[in-house]
């Protein structure tokens, strides 16, 4: 029964908080002069109007469920892993140079890309694990850097050695992969592709390795009580190397998914523009770094801004209503972690074991 709940809690705290959220931007609406009920009903035309719509919110859900994932795993073990956005980056860049130049078959080509993807994510979020162990550098600080080296390097490497000189194009991309390399569409002439399945498969197996296996308990017991998880013999740096290393791996995953199933080529930017990595931080946060709250979570958001899209094409309102909502979100998760941090607190004193 608890089980249940704390599912059901999951899933409907997104929803309690897009209600808010929608409150707040029907305030704004009116402060711009819209009319609510007629640019909520283009938001949802241009989320759910039709089946392309419906496919293409299902496309921008994809990256932000894997990244959601992987920061929802390493949020649950205790460990702020914000460079998500940096892991991903590195690993498009890597899933786009392996596709570009790894001879043979297209079918183990796309594999092999995705694999290099989330091993460079991987190796790129270890790194900062690494250098919390070795030298006990702050993992919230040297993840948020790291993501500025990461987007650098990849903008330089598409800029200069990696660039693609053929036609008029004065962008910074790499060329573009051979089509027998990309993924596929799972319904034609629709912009959905595999890697959505990648992204439902990722958050059943992440959910059940935490609620089913001995390393995801102790991942969830050393998040919510280190001291008695380091009592019972759960090794902090073991774990946080794991739970790192599959964080990146999810993001790089998540970045060589756009590249060859959206882009077809690694384009500089792109994926910083549109917000994937912070929207996965969104979903995890939203839904208490709970795997399947976190993939409807990104659900909503995606909705929200595929859906906010659509009301700029079709009304006077601007999109930026959108960001107002989203903004609202965030507020509502800051509240409800400054809750809890003031509850535990309240407790602590209560207890006697702080002053």
């Amino acid at each position: 029964m608890s089980m249940l709940k704390n599912h059901l809690k999951s899933l409907i705290q997104p929803l309690l908080a897009v209600v808010i959220g929608l409150l707040a931007g029907a305030i704004a609406i009116l402060v711009v002069g819209g009319n609510v009920f007629e640019t909520y009903g283009e938001m949802w035309k241009g989320a759910f109007g039709s089946f392309y719509f419906f496919t293409n919110t299902l496309s921008r859900a994809t990256p932000i469920i894997l990244i959601g994932l992987g920061v929802a795993l390493a949020f649950k073990a205790g460990f702020f892993n914000m460079g998500a956005e940096g892991q991903m980056l590195l690993g498009a860049l890597a899933s786009a140079i392996t596709a570009l130049y790894l001879p043979g078959p297209g079918w183990f080509v796309t594999i092999v890309s995705i694999l290099a993807g989330a091993i460079v994510g991987g190796i790129w979020s270890l790194f900062a694990g690494w250098l919390d162990a070795k030298f006990g550098m702050n993992l919230l600080i040297t993840t948020l850097l790291l993501n500025y080296i990461a987007a650098l390097f990849a903008g330089y490497m598409v800029a200069y050695p990696l660039k693609d000189t053929t036609g008029s194009a004065a962008m910074a991309q790499t060329p573009m992969v051979d089509p027998s390399v990309w993924l596929p569409k799972l319904f034609q002439g629709m912009g959905l592709h595999a890697g959505f399945i990648i992204a439902i498969i990722a958050a059943v197996v992440i959910y059940f390795f935490m609620q089913k296996t001995v390393p995801g308990y102790e991942i969830r017991m050393l998040g919510s009580n280190p001291s008695f998880a380091a009592f019972g013999g759960v090794k902090r740096v073991r774990m946080m190397m794991l739970s790192m290393i599959v964080s990146g791996a999810l993001a790089g995953i998540a970045g060589a998914g756009e590249v060859l199933g959206t882009q077809y080529r690694y384009i500089d930017g792109s994926l910083s523009s549109a917000n994937y990595a912070w929207s996965g931080i969104m979903a995890t946060l939203l839904a208490g770094s709970h795997p399947l709250g976190t993939a409807f979570s990104a659900f909503l958001l995606s909705a929200l801004q595929t859906g906010s899209m659509g009301v700029e094409r079709n009304t006077e309102v601007p999109l930026e209503v959108g960001s107002v909502i989203q903004a609202v979100l965030t507020l509502f998760v800051s509240a409800k972690i400054g809750y809890r941090f003031l509850k535990r607190r309240k407790g602590n004193k209560t207890n006697g074991t702080a002053s």
